[in-house]
């Protein structure tokens, strides 16, 4: 055992080897004693929290407590993430970016959602297609969908909305069924039927073909409409409340009465 001691003393590269992790323990020491010292120290406090951003659905007293409840410490004791964390639970609040700004401010930045539609009666669901849990009182479409689809069924509400705006009419309902299969429901009450997106006939294109040929078609009949079927390759359907009989229930409502021809 001396001997191998000996020859240990006598082994530079041992030597070097114990001479570094012993200086790599002391800068450890060192760095853990000072970031201690920094993080306690009072000559490094915290004096202001700034939140900027542009919002209008959440409301001030929410930002401050939010602000307040999360920042302990000096400038350096206080913890980013879950200051982060406090401001990313507010109901509008989509993102949050929070830094220090020396000698003695953190600055943090906040986005709100901007709400496109409502999604069934669970939230909403704003212009980037993302389904958050808040509540308005705007007037809003009502989108209808499987779970995970708010994003597909929000970018089609906007090549529908483009496709129908010459009808001067706004889209109350966009529905997805289990099917995905596509409803559309206008704020006049008339319902749209477009069907399932085929290889050759996606759904925009049986709405256009419709919004071509309304002026000729159910433009030129002086009564209300109730219900068109697009799914077909030529034409539709049209279902109107006046052509119902007394005896005719409610099984029968959803069967076309004419079909007009469509142009493309």
């Amino acid at each position: 055992m001396w001997l191998s001691g000996t020859r240990m003393w006598h082994n530079p590269r041992l030597l070097n080897a114990l001479a570094d992790l012993l200086i790599g323990v002391a800068s450890l020491l060192f760095a853990f004693s000072g970031a201690q010292l920094l993080l306690r120290s009072s000559l490094f406090p915290l004096r202001e929290v700034t939140v900027a951003g542009e919002f209008s659905h959440v409301p001030r007293a929410a930002i401050e407590r939010a602000a307040t409840a999360r920042v302990a410490g000096n400038f350096f004791a206080t913890d980013l993430a879950q200051l982060r964390s406090g401001f990313e639970q507010l109901p509008w609040v989509r993102r949050v970016s929070v830094r220090r700004v020396w000698p003695d401010r953190i600055e943090v930045r906040l986005e709100e959602h901007l709400a496109l539609a409502r999604w069934g009666d669970a939230g909403l669901v704003n212009t980037f297609g993302e389904r958050f849990a808040a509540m308005s009182e705007a007037t809003l479409p009502l989108f209808v969908g499987p779970a995970g689809s708010e994003s597909e069924v929000a970018k089609r509400y906007r090549a529908f909305a483009g496709i129908i705006a010459p009808l001067e009419v706004r889209i109350e309902r966009v529905v997805l069924t289990p099917r995905y299969s596509w409803q559309l429901r206008l704020a006049n009450g008339l319902a749209l039927e477009l069907g399932r997106d085929l290889a050759s006939d996606r759904a925009e294109r049986r709405l256009r073909r419709f919004v071509a040929s309304h002026a000729s078609t159910l433009g030129r009949i002086a009564r209300s409409h109730e219900y068109v079927d697009l799914r077909y390759p030529n034409g539709f359907a049209l279902r109107v409340p006046e052509l119902k009989t007394p005896e005719q229930g409610k099984a029968h409502d959803a069967a076309p009465r004419a079909l007009h021809p469509a142009t493309g």
